[in-house]
C-alpha cells in the first residue's frame, strides 16, 4: 500500500509556477525525494489552468508522511507558500494491489 497526495497550488500571475521553481532550485525537492519512504515528488503544470501547479506526492505509508510533516523542510515549504500567496486543494488516494486484468486491455505500453 502507498499513499498519494495531489496538491493543487493556485496563485495569481504565475506565482504557483514560481513557487515550484524555487522549491526545485533551493534543493528542497531533492531533499524531500531522498527522505525515507518517499516514492514520488513531482510538479506538473495543467494545460488548461496556467494559474495552478499540481504536486504529485507519494509515500510508502502514513508513518513516512508523518515523519516528513515533522521534518524541518515543512517550515521551508510553509514559508514559500506564504511568500507566493498560494491556495491549496488537496486530494488523497490509497493504492490498491495494481491494475486488474480487466483494465489491462485499455493500456498501451
Amino acid at each position: 500500500m502507498s499513499i498519494t497526495v495531489n496538491i493543487y497550488y493556485t496563485g495569481a500571475d504565475g506565482t504557483a509556477r514560481a513557487f515550484a521553481a524555487e522549491m526545485v532550485s533551493s534543493g528542497t525537492v531533492d531533499a524531500i525525494r531522498s527522505e525515507e519512504g518517499n516514492l514520488r515528488y513531482e510538479y506538473i503544470q495543467p494545460l488548461d489552468d496556467p494559474r495552478t501547479v499540481l504536486l504529485i506526492d507519494s509515500w510508502r505509508d502514513q508513518a513516512a508522511i508523518d515523519a516528513h510533516h515533522a521534518s524541518p523542510m515543512m517550515a521551508k515549504i510553509a514559508e514559500l507558500r506564504s511568500k507566493y500567496d498560494l491556495h491549496m486543494h488537496v486530494e488523497r488516494y490509497i493504492s490498491d494491489d495494481g491494475i486488474p486484468e480487466s483494465d489491462k486491455g485499455f493500456i498501451r505500453e
